[in-house]
């Protein structure tokens, strides 16, 4: 499919610039909120009216589109900035539809952060955003493939972002989607009990077709909707037939497992199907459950394949494996929308 090439991740680990994930911070009332940062790359002025769905996007995004040209921008993301959309449809009932504030309903569209990325590095290219729920990175990601097969030489900024607002995390938690009490993310694993923690995050990546100083090549990507744990598993199976060549084998499976009881049989599938000797590492202690967390995991996967290396508390399953060469990241939002992305060592 494609190349990646540089890549940032501003996420509620050390993900951004110092880079440290060994050291896990843990949830604070059963959220994990962004370690934001200084964002000295955009202007003040722009920077407060920004919502912070905007602000992590364009401040992961513009230490990549600074240092190289791109074609277009493609993101993904469920809700884009869901907090100031509130703020504006508020002010509808508080000032009875009379003189709004419209900074508010501008930075709440889904695709503000690709026009914000856009605008601020006046690029003309194309830019579009993705809005599928759970699926709204893969998508972003097989628009990506579709463009560089049409244009081989081009090159594009890949992204994600998605936020904890008070309005999503509400209705969520009603719906039943989040643990109840005081949870920490050390222990998302080790209860058998409904419900995971909120997360949000921003993940950015250059991808091309390229295959000099890549740090990882998306071979494969694939996406279903079902609540049938049968049809994931046949899925699974094909996406290995037709990825993996005789006598190949996935050395990592980068699970989306998030500690709810009622999903943990699509994981459980999935680590059955694959050998006996495929190391199992998750990471959804680390970034919260939000529907484009996948591309965080797609981040960790490109920076285990550089540094060969992964934090024990990431470790479901050792093996004593010593290369990463083929990660399987599955992940399944909400329990009806799953994806395999199968990253390799280029």
């Amino acid at each position: 499919m494609f190349y990646i090439h540089q890549n940032t991740c501003i996420s509620p680990q050390h993900t951004f610039l110092n880079v440290d994930i060994e050291e896990l911070r843990e949830s604070v009332d059963n959220k994990l909120a962004v370690i934001e940062p200084g964002y000295e790359g955009i202007p003040p002025g722009i920077l407060r009216r920004m919502g912070k769905a905007v602000r992590i996007g364009v401040g992961a995004a513009l230490p990549l589109v600074k240092q190289v040209d791109v074609d277009g921008i493609i993101i993904g993301t469920a809700n884009g900035g869901m907090e100031d959309c509130i703020k504006f449809l508020n002010q509808i009932i508080q000032y009875g539809e009379g003189m709004l504030t419209p900074g508010n309903f501008v930075q709440s569209t889904p695709n503000a952060i690709a026009a914000q990325v856009g605008l601020l590095t006046a690029n003309k290219g194309y830019n579009i955003t993705h809005v599928h729920r759970g699926l709204a990175f893969e998508n972003a990601l097989l628009d990506a493939a579709m463009l560089l097969r049409e244009n081989p030489a081009g090159q594009y900024l890949l992204g994600a972002v998605d936020e904890i607002s008070a309005y999503n995390y509400n209705i969520d938690h009603l719906a039943g989607w989040f643990k109840k009490g005081n949870f920490s993310s050390r222990d998302l694993f080790l209860t058998e009990s409904a419900g995971t923690l909120a997360g949000e995050g921003s993940a950015m990546f250059i991808v091309n077709n390229n295959a000099m100083t890549a740090e990882a090549f998306v071979q494969d990507a694939n996406t279903l909707h079902t609540d049938n744990e049968q049809d994931v598993a046949a899925r699974l199976q094909y996406f290995l037939e037709k990825n993996l060549a005789n006598g190949d084998e996935i050395d990592l499976l980068l699970s989306g497992e998030n500690g709810d009881s009622r999903f943990k049989k699509y994981f459980e599938m999935c680590e059955s199907i694959l050998a006996k000797n495929v190391q199992v590492a998750r990471f959804k202690h680390m970034s919260g459950e939000y529907a484009t967390a996948s591309s965080m995991a797609l981040w960790l996967g490109c920076r285990v394949l550089k540094e060969q290396q992964l934090p024990r508390h990431m470790i479901e399953i050792y093996t004593t494996k010593k290369a990463y060469k083929r990660i399987l990241i599955y992940n399944n939002y909400k329990g009806n929308q799953h994806s395999f992305i199968l990253l390799t060592k280029p």
